[in-house]
């Protein structure tokens, strides 16, 4: 079967047939390596899975980020360190056997707040609710080609503080001291504008809201600018919401995307399986 490659929508996303992930020819890897690269976000149907399968294909692309650090600490399947479980299902004993619940996860980058944040994230289905949780993507690419020239200006060359405070489910991570203040927050610091390694584009990096800070501006000043860039950037005409089926694998680019998920009933059952490609540089500034 020949493999194709549809392109979501203008911005981002592309949906790719005809592999099958469990044992892929470099011929069929190589055309979904270059279709990540082009549209940041792939969509793979109907596969197949078990977490040896996931893993074995993460790996192809690099070595592995261990899961984050979220409310609960780092939880992953018995035996699979490197899967990280995004589930509101709870055990025998009445405890999370994943992390972010059932609620909304507000737009972010996965954990930006480190020097060198992972270059992608899987997300594989292996149960979802009748409706809801959906996840939603934003082409951070296109986003920075359309920028208005003034707000273009007052970011280029300037840094971003990066929170790694709250997770995007808004929990405070384990062993981590409360703040709102972007100065007292941990996190680390990553270009505005940054240059993607892979295509060389410029990228809008913006990571998550909370407790960010724009280096050069006063607290007001780089409110109003941030406030205007998420404006900007979380239109409609950037943005590809994904509808989950069973057996979907969707990979994303953390470099030139960001992500949210809808809230959905938490009496119904929702279980993810998560990878993340460790990242291969630091985060460099765009310089036209």
């Amino acid at each position: 079967m020949a493999v194709t490659t549809r392109p979501l929508t203008e911005a981002v996303g592309a949906e790719i047939a005809g592999v099958d992930l469990r044992n892929p020819s470099a011929a069929d890897f190589a055309a979904v390596e270059r279709a990540w690269h082009r549209h940041s976000v792939i969509l793979l149907r109907d596969q197949k899975l078990d977490d040896d399968a996931l893993l074995a294909f993460s790996r192809r692309f690099g070595e592995l980020d261990p899961p984050p650090n979220q409310e609960r600490g780092k939880i992953s399947p018995p035996g699979y360190p490197d899967i990280y479980v995004v589930s509101n299902v709870l055990d025998a004993k009445g405890d999370p056997i994943g992390a972010l619940g059932a609620g909304e996860a507000v737009w972010h980058t996965d954990m930006s707040y480190l020097d060198t944040p992972p270059d992608a994230s899987m997300l594989f289905a292996l149960e979802i609710p009748p409706s809801g949780g959906n996840t939603w993507f934003c082409g951070m690419q296109a986003a920075c080609d359309a920028l208005p020239p003034d707000l273009r200006a007052r970011i280029e060359g300037r840094r971003i503080k990066h929170d790694g405070t709250y997770n995007s489910g808004g929990y405070l991570r384990k062993g981590v001291t409360p703040t709102d203040d972007p100065m007292a927050a941990p996190g680390a610091w990553h270009p505005a504008i940054l240059k993607h390694p892979a295509n060389g584009r410029a990228t809008l990096y913006l990571g998550r809201r909370r407790n960010s800070y724009v280096e050069g501006y006063t607290r007001a000043e780089s409110d109003a600018l941030l406030e205007a860039l998420w404006a900007h950037a979380t239109q409609p005409q950037f943005l590809y919401e994904h509808k989950w089926r069973l057996g979907d694998l969707v990979m994303w680019d953390n470099r030139s995307t960001m992500h949210r998920r809808d809230p959905f009933d938490g009496a119904a059952r929702r279980v993810m399986h998560r990878t993340q490609i460790k990242g291969g540089t630091k985060p460099l500034a765009y310089a036209a």
